[in-house]
């Protein structure tokens, strides 16, 4: 949510007005865990929350999805608050969102919005941009008829960074070729990071991704593990592109760390589809760290829905290691089981240990082989000792036996040599 400039040229922070939903099949406490992290999802994107109500759904009203008796009193509240937005905890139908505006004369958003906006916001690589335009587009495209004057004036609010700012001046036509376009663009992205993945897998280095509520501090631990230097700040999706690192574990083996996008609650559909090549790099990964902030209330609701979108992305049958992080802060909420590994990212606590169990977790995966090499192909040698175990090797006349432990899915790479022990 961008910040427009008062009369006396300072910021101006964008006073909004959110409406909680409570559908038939949640309870109290999903509702209220959902409207807490919208003010978050608010706050991060530069705007102030100066009132709340709330709506119990018995029926979807098809116009405004509110009803007309809680339109009035929302209208009323926010104009006494001086309010500029009001953002419904919920996702609205493009004619929902056209009459509320009407109703009641001021920007209106959905959630889905907000957390674009902030997608916007957070945008650095290419691919990054291309693939929230995208998300961006699709979500507006319906939403642009009869909405031109309430948007227009809205310069440098939510909902209105990126391609928002221009989509307006588009016809129909025009907005379907640029969709068009962006999906052609990213499909070429999705091929480009097919090859090097394929490269990648050719050589025997293991993947490790991190997944987790945004904001768990994978970005920290990434920082602490490999000084990748990646933009660290307390607000919720800090950063939005993945970064992939080396990382030497205590046996010597090298792997590669990935940090990826944190997830939330309900999860735009539009951002799961456009984010796809993102999440190909997750399924790709040998094993999953799901980072968990233990210092939050939350922590456990947070971890819950961390899961369900592994399932829905299919990647719920990957190995997973827990990591309880910011154990350094005075309460940790969550319920750790016997297998999770304890840390604070931000002082070191516990890495140590993290890195021997992420060592021993890898390792189930390798197997025992024994190979005979020409005394040529040293450099087979050197990679054995960089990916896996080498237990002993002996020179015998023009040949080097090496007794090693691999990952079973690069045997092949290296079955000319293979030998009986």
């Amino acid at each position: 949510m961008q910040c427009g400039s008062g009369h006396d040229g300072t910021i101006k922070t964008q006073k909004v007005f959110v409406v909680g939903i409570k559908r038939p099949k949640m309870t109290k406490r999903q509702m209220s865990l959902s409207l807490e992290e919208l003010k978050r999802l608010i706050d991060t994107s530069g705007g102030e929350v100066v009132g709340m109500d709330f709506q119990e759904l018995r029926s979807i009203d098809p116009a405004t999805l509110i009803g007309s008796g809680k339109v009035a009193t929302v209208g009323e509240r926010a104009a006494a608050l001086d309010a500029h937005i009001v953002v419904i905890d919920d996702e609205l139908s493009p004619v929902q969102n056209r009459n509320l505006e009407d109703k009641l004369g001021l920007f209106v958003l959905d959630r889905t919005a907000v957390i674009l906006d902030i997608f916007a916001m957070r945008a650095r690589t290419k691919e990054g941009k291309l693939q929230v335009e995208l998300a961006q587009l699709e979500y507006l495209a319906p939403r642009l008829v009869g909405r031109g004057k309430t948007f227009s004036q809205q310069a440098g609010r939510i909902g209105t960074r990126g391609p928002g700012e221009t989509a307006l001046e588009y016809d129909r036509r025009r907005i379907k070729e640029r969709i068009a376009g962006l999906r052609k663009n990213l499909e070429s992205v999705s091929a480009h990071r097919k090859i090097h993945r394929l490269k990648r897998e050719s050589v025997p280095i293991p993947m490790v991704s991190m997944v987790g509520y945004t904001n768990a501090g994978k970005s920290t631990l990434m920082n602490a593990l490999t000084g990748a230097g990646v933009f660290v700040e307390d607000k919720l999706f800090a950063t939005l592109d993945p970064t992939v690192r080396q990382l030497r574990l205590p046996s010597g083996r090298i792997i590669l760390l990935a940090d990826t996008v944190g997830f939330i609650r309900r999860l735009p559909h539009e951002l799961v589809l456009s984010f796809k090549a993102t999440f190909e790099e997750v399924a790709s990964s040998h094993m999953l760290l799901h980072i968990i902030d233990g210092s939050d209330h939350q922590a456990n609701s947070q971890a819950e829905i961390v899961e369900g979108v592994l399932r829905d992305l299919n990647l719920h049958t990957k190995p997973v290691l827990t990591v309880i992080n910011k154990t350094d802060l005075p309460e940790c909420h969550f319920r750790a089981g016997d297998d999770a590994v304890v840390i604070s990212a931000a002082t070191g606590l516990g890495l140590d240990g993290l890195l021997l169990r992420l060592d021993e977790f890898l390792r189930r995966e390798f197997k025992r082989l024994f190979l005979k090499l020409p005394v040529s192909r040293g450099d087979i040698l050197s990679d054995l000792y960089k990916f896996g175990y080498v237990w002993k090797v002996v020179y015998e006349g023009d040949d080097i036996l090496v007794d090693c432990e691999l990952n079973a899915r690069y045997f092949g790479k290296y079955r000319e040599y293979e030998v009986q022990g």
